[in-house]
């Protein structure tokens, strides 16, 4: 329950940021789209940014640095996913988001 709350703060951030919600608007394929691979790494992007903001500053915060580790992998899963479907679509969504690979 917790983590659906977390998640919907950050879904509102996302889009609330100019940079972010213009990207997220461009990938997403309707308002409600929260489910599309493209848009899941767009937020899970976005939450990996703010979690490394927050261990520059709390070095010792290790359950933290596990949940960035959790994320870090479904990114890369979900993105290897999308490159197995989708190579232009992969190629696209990596120069956006100025990830390496």
């Amino acid at each position: 329950m917790a983590e659906k709350k977390i998640e919907s703060k950050i879904l509102k951030k996302v889009t609330a940021s100019p940079k972010s919600g213009d990207l997220l608007a461009k990938y997403q394929t309707s308002a409600n789209d929260t489910g599309s691979t493209e848009v899941q790494v767009i937020v899970l992007t976005k939450k990996i940014a703010e979690l490394t903001k927050h261990l520059k500053e709390h070095k010792h915060d290790y359950d933290s640095r596990v949940g960035l580790l959790k994320m870090v992998g479904k990114r890369r899963r979900l993105l290897n996913y999308f490159k197995k479907t989708n190579q232009e679509g992969y190629g696209n969504l990596i120069v956006d988001l100025k990830l390496r690979k």
